[in-house]
């Protein structure tokens, strides 16, 4: 009997408060690229940093936990995870895209 394939969630994220000009997109890309999962991160005007991510339940959920810390310069206030369609195969191995 083979093993069913794992579940795969995708996730829209929201950082908020001091996440800007600490290294977050850049270290949230490679923790999510370390993780396996795709996807995209960049900063927006209004502050906050944006994620994408998508691939297996338990690697998008321990990416959750690592952007409700961020790197040590970053100051998480909030996280805000809004559930997605799954959209993997669309997406790019993890990047880092412009601001918007």
């Amino acid at each position: 009997m083979s093993k069913p394939p794992p579940l795969q969630r995708t996730v829209q994220l929201a950082i908020h408060g001091q996440v800007q000009g600490v290294g977050y997109r850049w270290t949230l890309r490679e923790q999510a690229r370390h993780l396996g999962l795709r996807g995209w991160v960049r900063n927006r005007l209004d502050g906050t940093v944006e994620a994408l991510a998508s691939g297996e339940t338990s690697a998008v959920e321990q990416l959750i936990t690592w952007a409700e810390q961020g790197p040590p310069a970053a100051r998480v206030s909030q996280v805000t995870v809004v559930e997605r369609s799954a959209v993997d195969n669309d997406l790019p191995a993890f990047e880092q895209r412009p601001t918007v």
